[in-house]
């Protein structure tokens, strides 16, 4: 039985979870769940039969990569990897000539970059949905992979609370409005100079305030991981910011998510993180492969997530 999913999705553009009603966030990790349990159940699912997906890298993947064009294959279609080694962006072509030729050849398009901008850009002159596989400032396709696993392994997400230890970076900001839109309280636990983005805090707190949600930044990891449900973190250095890699680990000493840290929040929370981890450093061996992490659940969920967001606006 073809599995039916809501079409008033079709056409849109993804690339903020901050554009997405709470509804619709909510109705995209229930597809994504769905589809999940379809997939072990060795059911098909070829929503996308016949489409075909272009995928631009100008970063470099391991889970967004395979998790796309699995994904696309598992829904029936096809995906198309795009280097800047392989395309002409990489020599100079305008995005605006790149959004209106593959506009013309594919039916949607998945951009991981560097500059928001450059997205935005895309999409502004693509008349095909465009996908944010991951910028400097935001990572949404994670956060509906992170959401779907805080909700297979604690059942309702609104009022959990959620602490993100480490820098405020584009992680921190999706799980901001992630959070925010199902209700979370989502701390962010970070040095000072090293804060979200004042901007974003400023959209998740107004997407809060509609859902009873709370978001808030601190400095004592210790005292943000009190109560919490989820633990998460990342590297504290991104990608592209190798060279603030020292600087940054004689900063987040204190923030790593290690036995003693764990042992501050419930004693039934769960661990996250995006990967790639730096074992040793945010995070030690005996966390990321303790009981308490589920971070390879996490790590699988991008498969299913990604597949419920292409499902719905290709």
């Amino acid at each position: 039985m073809e599995f039916k999913i809501s079409q008033a999705f079709k056409g849109r553009d993804f690339i903020s979870i901050h554009d997405y009603s709470a509804e619709e966030i909510a109705y995209m990790i229930e597809v994504g769940l769905e589809l999940k349990k379809m997939q072990k159940a060795g059911i098909a699912h070829h929503i996308l039969q016949g489409k075909t997906l272009g995928m631009i890298f100008q970063k470099s993947s391991t889970r967004t990569r395979v998790a796309f064009e699995v994904g696309m294959y598992q829904l029936g279609g096809h995906a198309l990897f795009l280097s800047p080694r392989d395309i002409q962006i990489g020599r100079g072509e305008s995005v605006k000539d790149t959004a209106l030729v593959l506009s013309r050849m594919l039916d949607g398009i998945m951009i991981r970059t560097f500059a928001h901008e450059e997205v935005l850009e895309l999409a502004k002159w693509a008349s095909i949905p465009v996908i944010n596989g991951l910028t400097d400032l935001l990572h949404p396709t994670q956060v509906i992979a992170d959401l779907m696993t805080v909700k297979e392994h604690k059942g309702e997400l609104k009022g959990r609370k959620m602490v993100f230890v480490g820098d405020g970076n584009n992680v921190a900001h999706s799980l901001l409005f992630g959070g925010a839109k199902t209700g979370m309280e989502v701390v962010i636990a970070t040095p000072k100079g090293f804060e979200p983005d004042s901007n974003i805090v400023k959209l998740a707190e107004e997407d809060a305030k509609a859902t009873g949600a709370r978001v808030s930044v601190a400095e004592d990891p210790e005292e943000a991981v009190k109560g919490a449900d989820v633990i998460y973190t990342d590297v504290w250095a991104s990608m592209g910011e190798e060279d603030k890699a020292e600087e940054k680990e004689k900063n987040f000493k204190a923030y790593q998510i290690n036995k003693h840290l764990l042992s501050l929040a419930n004693k039934d929370a769960i661990v996250l993180h995006c990967l790639p981890a730096k074992r040793g450093k945010e995070i030690t061996d005996e966390v990321i492969d303790g009981p308490q992490s589920v971070v390879f659940d996490e790590a699988e969920n991008r498969l299913h997530a990604h597949k419920a967001i292409m499902a719905l606006v290709m």
